[in-house]
């Protein structure tokens, strides 16, 4: 009786007519957001989620996650830790004949760079004909930025977790437009990477023999409050990490000095490769945890876009790469556009990048679209996480953390899908960058990956 007696009080699920129609008429409602799960898993959802282990696979998991404590602690050659015969590349395995005209590019520039081939023609078939072994870069505790080609005289962050013990690696940043991640192999782009070779990686490596390990935790942490979101934003990071590092540069090489603080200033994604870096120590530490659902990995290969899980080890589950909406340089548009690319998405599992928008109103110059689009973009991103970030903290949203921690479940349950902003590479061979964007994964990655938590025999 007390129910027929009070005023009324509805809830309304789902499309927004009925609470729209009930307004109208000065009822008072309570929306319920609400989707239904992903075509053709529910089934499967509801195995998982009736499996016993895994809210406590996921809270362990993720806080392996948030509680890792990334330092810089050096930068050595690919060849210390890859031996000489091995290049790695980004995304999930591909073949020379599936590859993407950026990623192969990028091997083809690697050749060259390696004098493994003496002009384009003869890299090509000496790739073609399986001369090299390249292999994703996750699978040797690596990550590399678009087509992420490390080769073995390369320099890489040297990244320590003093958490949980695990080192990443990533290579250093060339910078924006014509450069080896992006596919271009000119003479320009092999000038500058000789360069690296030996000016640029032995005076960062003896620098840090000066300042010891830095604390990049409490970088991004600064970084996201001074506007970047460090995935396509690094303003404020390179400037901290260029503080750190300037007065041992001076030290450790004088006659260099000038030139390699140039090339850092002058390049504001310099810090994106240690984040990135960082990013991978960070989701290591949550891998290989039975029955879990959070998602350690999402790369592109031009070709796929791949994922693993925490709990199915390191399986790839892919599907096609799309294409970013976005932003172009000079007369390039979407015709020009190869799909998306690079392992540089670790920076979203760890709740940056895309999931940071809010933290970054300058990136939609780069990227498209408005301030109020970035943060919508990450208040979705909590529907389909398990956590906010302890550390990583966004001002605008009254220093609420990031949303971190995706997990499949979510993904299925409400239809979202992870944002990323990405840089768009040309799709012929040799060109280059040719914007920035917005990109959804393929809804394939994740089905199949909860497919697989379903019925993991």
């Amino acid at each position: 009786m007390t129910l027929l007696n009070a005023p009324p009080r509805v809830i309304t699920v789902g499309a927004g007519l009925l609470d729209e129609a009930l307004r109208a008429q000065a009822v008072r409602t309570t929306p319920v957001s609400w989707r239904p799960p992903l075509p053709g898993t529910a089934q499967a959802l509801a195995r998982v989620l009736a499996d016993p282990r895994r809210q406590r696979a996921n809270e362990l998991a993720v806080g392996r996650l948030t509680s890792a404590r990334p330092h810089l602690v050096g930068v050595r050659r690919a060849s210390e830790i890859l031996g000489a015969g091995t290049f790695l590349h980004a995304g999930p395995p591909i073949t020379w004949e599936r590859a993407s005209g950026p990623m192969r590019g990028a091997l083809i520039g690697a050749m060259l760079l390696e004098g493994l081939a003496s002009g384009e023609r003869e890299a090509q078939d000496r790739l073609a004909a399986g001369a090299v072994a390249w292999r994703p870069c996750h699978e040797h505790a690596a990550v590399g930025p678009m087509a992420g080609v490390v080769s073995p005289s390369m320099w890489l962050f040297e990244v320590h977790d003093d958490e949980h013990g695990g080192t990443a690696y990533c290579s250093l940043n060339e910078g924006l437009g014509k450069v080896l991640r992006y596919g271009a192999y000119g003479p320009e782009v092999l000038d500058r990477l000789r360069w690296m070779d030996r000016v640029l990686g032995p005076a960062l490596a003896a620098a840090l023999e000066r300042t010891g390990p830095i604390d990049l935790r409490s970088l991004i942490a600064q970084a996201l409050q001074m506007g970047d979101e460090l995935h396509n934003r690094n303003r404020a990071a390179t400037s901290l990490l260029l503080r750190e590092l300037a007065p041992a540069v001076v030290e450790a090489a004088p006659g260099d000095a000038a030139e390699v603080l140039r090339f850092i200033n002058g390049n504001d994604h310099f810090f994106l490769n240690a984040g990135m870096a960082a990013a991978k120590v960070s989701t290591d530490a949550a891998r290989d945890v039975p029955g879990s659902s959070l998602v350690v990995a999402m790369a592109r290969n031009g070709t796929d876009f791949g994922v693993q899980v925490s709990g199915l080890g390191g399986r790839w589950f892919t599907g096609p790469a799309g294409v970013p909406d976005g932003l172009y340089l000079g007369t390039y548009g979407p015709g020009d556009a190869n799909p998306d690319i690079g392992d540089s998405t670790i920076t979203e599992t760890t709740g940056l990048g895309g999931f940071a928008m809010a933290a970054s109103p300058a990136i939609v110059r780069f990227v498209g679209g408005e301030v109020a689009d970035a943060v919508r973009a990450t208040r979705s991103m909590y529907e389909i996480t398990l956590a906010e970030h302890p550390v990583y903290q966004i001002p605008g949203l009254g220093f609420r953390g990031t949303p971190v921690g995706i997990d499949v479940t979510l993904v299925a349950r409400t239809g979202l899908l992870p944002v990323v902003n990405t840089g768009i590479a040309g799709r012929v061979a040799g060109t280059g960058q040719v914007g920035a964007g917005l990109v959804r994964p393929p809804v394939e990655a994740f089905t199949s990956a909860l497919a697989a938590l379903a019925d993991p025999e």
